[in-house]
């Protein structure tokens, strides 16, 4: 199996018990090994008392991009700290782009960096995500492979 392949299949295997994500209408749009890009459409229902969208939806975006990056290896991981920037806001309607790329990958821990832009290309946030490695797969897989 190549990497892309597992990639691929990882991103399957947890897509279809993401519901979270779906239910915010995020799609996931690439995941290669270390790497996911996803996105999002701004509802009315996200916005906040500014007329803006929420920063909790960003972070969820930005969050599940880390989350399909991260679990990229056919190995199982969760978040162990995350922090985010919000440095422009973004409007009822705009399609937000989640792009996640692995910076460092050592033993069972892990650090993402996640860049959130509007539809302009603008920055609207930074993230970083810290990950831990836990036992279990995504799918069965010999792990020689």
């Amino acid at each position: 199996m190549t990497p892309q392949n597992r990639a691929e299949k990882s991103a399957a295997a947890m897509w279809a018990k993401d519901n979270a994500s779906k239910s915010l209408g995020i799609r996931l749009k690439r995941t290669a090994p270390g790497q996911a890009d996803l996105t999002m459409t701004v509802t009315a229902d996200m916005l906040n008392g500014h007329g803006i969208c929420h920063g909790g939806y960003i972070f969820t975006l930005a969050d599940s991009a880390f989350a399909f990056a991260c679990n990229s290896y056919n190995q199982l991981v969760v978040a162990m700290q995350n922090q985010i920037t919000y440095l422009a806001p973004a409007r009822s309607g705009e399609r937000l782009t989640a792009q996640a790329i692995e910076q460092s990958r050592t033993g069972r821990s892990g650090i993402y960096d996640v860049t959130v832009t509007g539809q302009d290309g603008r920055t609207i946030a930074l993230f970083r995500g810290l990950s831990r490695t836990i036992s279990g797969q995504h799918f069965p897989e010999e792990k020689s492979e």
